[in-house]
């Protein structure tokens, strides 16, 4: 009977723990709901012919940060002021002759093969896709002779939202080197490298895009599209290739200083103002040896490199961005390992998000050096016109799948949203935001949501997310009145129908942010040509422009690309390019199109970080994701689905209608046409 008693107890107190523990996260669910998922009412006037007019009035130039902080009348969209649209680029993506970090990533053998045996294998090789773990693998023929079996440390199975947030667990088994192999890199093994049969090493075999060798041809590109900044950035690399222990005389490249100054007097000579990044997720290999920006010589290393260029270039240069998205560097790369530079150990893994853990670490010496180069820049700029610096900050729109999931969410926030700019909020002259879209967070993994529209990196489509973090940024730092740049927006689409209406309801989306009053000086969309994407290689296609590599680079620019260039020119965007560029995306979706995807997904529908060597193929969303059309779904966990149909005889909030346009009325129009 004792026993039966305490079974008993014990149920009842199970009972009443789950009982408070759902509770408690239905409250705070609710409490997260009324702040970012209530609907809004869009402040564009969807019924007239022109949904947004951008000033890009060429006569009227842009205001410095001590100009805007005079304005206290300013308002974004009263005509006052000159709106900039731009593109932009990183050095990794597009520089030829680069021998960096991130190509020893690509080149490293995945079953730490040598080097001459590197070089004796691709012809032979077989790039095929390990299930087991969504990534790619090598098997060659003369792998195959060796079938030796070593003990390595070997990542499990892992979503892609826990590689990012820095929760990879490793177990230690043995396994044939020949079954288990898996590139750093997805996408570049297997695509064609052009010249590069023409040369003996690897280094010289990445062309990328040849920005370095040959930067007209992205410059005229990105000319003839109208837009008036320009971003590029500067590799670290390039001009530090060693340690400097003994000074910086024996070890600085002033030939590539000199060069890069040449590029960005090249750039001024296509009429375009340069946008200047000096630290875009390329950490020189000596400095990863050491721990880099876990270690605080980095910032003083850095600084040597910040000074070097500031010195030679500051006078032609029109806005700096010191770090781009340094949150995303240090979690793939400290927390992750997945970025080349990091190597964590299973206790700088477990410990990664405490306050004393890696992340904040690297965190706090790259807020240091941001510190260090902004006043060293003002410091030696000269003349009336003061350049402006920041940062490139990324956010993404970010909500849970689950009532049991708001705790990561609510985490992945309090890391990565607003900490990093809080803590250089009084040394910035701009905030720049890149935003890309929504993750939907399942438990420590990211969520494909079947009814959503994905890129082919695996990002959520959601203009709406834009508006809303822009609102956000702007209620918590107006006070210091800080304008902001949107430094990078773009989506990977190599069909190019998804792109065309993600252009559009994004600029609509910052458009009606600064009805709100949102300072907003200009838009730079990411990018112009296909490039090497980090470790996703040559897989998500981001590029206005497509880029056949089979064809020694061939440019073929894409219909979003005169969109985007017609855009630009008028600084409006209309109704009937929105209708055009909707309708043909849902034509797509209807007739059951696909499209490629370069993230693996398991059975639970949660995708790896991993990228695949080839894609998949995902048909088009038929989902409504315009800019205020959207609308967002409840909890989808099986506890809140049940809860919502015992609910739903007794709710009053009725399904609301669709607005109408005229979307049906044009849908047949390009047929007509095309007859």
């Amino acid at each position: 009977m004792a026993l039966i008693a305490l079974f008993v107890s014990a149920t009842k107190l199970a009972g009443v723990l789950v009982t408070l523990s759902v509770a408690a996260n239905a409250f705070s669910f609710a409490r997260y709901r009324r702040k970012n998922l209530q609907p809004f009412r869009s402040p564009i006037d969807e019924s007239s012919e022109t949904l947004a007019i951008f000033n890009v009035d060429p006569g009227t130039d842009v205001f410095t940060a001590k100009q805007y902080n005079l304005r206290n009348d300013y308002r974004a969209v009263d005509g006052e002021k000159e709106f900039f649209f731009g593109l932009a680029t990183a050095p990794a993506h597009v520089e030829d002759r680069l021998d960096d970090a991130w190509l020893q990533f690509a080149e490293e053998h995945p079953c730490d093969k040598s080097e001459s045996q590197q070089g004796s294998q691709p012809s032979d090789a077989l790039i095929t896709s390990d299930s087991g773990h969504g990534r790619p693998h090598l098997a060659s023929s003369s792998s195959k002779e060796a079938d030796e079996r070593v003990k390595k440390k070997k990542p499990l199975k892992i979503a892609m939202e826990a590689m990012i947030r820095g929760f990879e667990k490793y177990i230690e088994e043995e396994h044939a080197t020949n079954e288990e192999c898996h590139h750093n890199v997805a996408a570049w093994h297997n695509v064609p490298h052009p010249y590069a049969q023409y040369v003996a090493f690897m280094f010289l075999q990445e062309e990328r895009l040849r920005f370095w060798s040959d930067p007209d041809i992205e410059l005229k590109l990105a000319k003839d599209t109208g837009v008036r900044v320009f971003r590029m950035g500067i590799d670290w690399t390039r001009i530090m290739p060693k340690e400097p222990l003994n000074g910086l005389k024996e070890t600085v490249n002033y030939a590539a200083l000199e060069r890069y100054k040449w590029i960005i007097n090249r750039v001024r000579s296509f009429g375009m103002k340069v946008m200047l990044t000096l630290f875009h997720h390329s950490l020189p290999p000596w400095a990863g040896e050491y721990g880099g920006w876990k270690m605080e010589r980095t910032v003083g290393y850095f600084m040597d490199f910040t000074r070097l260029v500031v010195d030679s270039v500051s006078d032609i240069v029109d806005y700096w961005v010191t770090f781009n998205e340094p949150h995303v560097f240090c979690m793939l790369t400290y927390c992750a390992g997945a970025w080349p530079g990091g190597h964590p150990d299973l206790l700088e893994v477990a410990t990664s998000a405490l306050p004393t853990g890696v992340f904040n670490q690297a965190m706090h010496w790259m807020a240091i050096a941001h510190s260090k180069a902004f006043e060293y820049i003002h410091e030696k700029s000269s003349g009336l016109s003061k350049p402006l610096v920041g940062v490139a900050h990324h956010v993404s729109f970010t909500r849970p799948y689950g009532l049991f999931d708001l705790a990561a969410v609510s985490l992945a926030n309090s890391l990565t949203i607003f900490p990093y700019v809080d803590s250089i909020s009084n040394q910035l002259d701009f905030i720049g935001i890149n935003y890309y879209g929504q993750e939907v967070v399942s438990g420590a993994g990211l969520k494909l949501v079947e009814s959503d529209e994905y890129s082919e990196a695996g990002r959520g489509v959601y203009p709406d997310g834009l508006y809303r973090m822009l609102l956000q940024f702007h209620e918590r730092y107006k006070h210091l009145s800080i304008p902001f740049i949107i430094t990078e927006n773009g989506v990977a689409d190599e069909t190019d129908l998804i792109r065309r209406p993600y252009l559009l309801e994004h600029l609509l989306a910052v458009y009606a942010a600064m009805i709100k009053g949102v300072p907003v000086l200009g838009y730079l969309f990411w990018t112009i040509s296909d490039n090497w994407e980090w470790a996703d290689g040559y897989g998500p296609k981001f590029g206005l422009v497509a880029v056949d590599r089979a064809n020694n680079l061939a440019r073929i620019p894409r219909p979003s690309y005169h969109l985007f260039s017609k855009v630009v020119a008028t600084g409006k965007v209309t109704r009937l390019d929105r209708v055009r560029a909707w309708n043909e995306l849902q034509r797509a979706a209807k007739m059951g199109k696909t499209r490629p995807f370069y993230r693996a997904v398991n059975e639970d529908g949660l995708m790896y970080a991993g990228g695949l060597d080839e894609p998949m193929h995902r048909p088009y969303s038929q989902r409504d994701w315009r800019f205020g059309h959207y609308e967002m779904e409840g909890l989808q966990d099986p506890l809140s689905r049940f809860s919502r149909y015992l609910l739903r005889p007794f709710s009053l909030r009725r399904k609301r209608k669709p607005e109408r346009d005229d979307t049906d009325e044009l849908v047949l129009e390009p047929l007509e046409l095309s007859l």
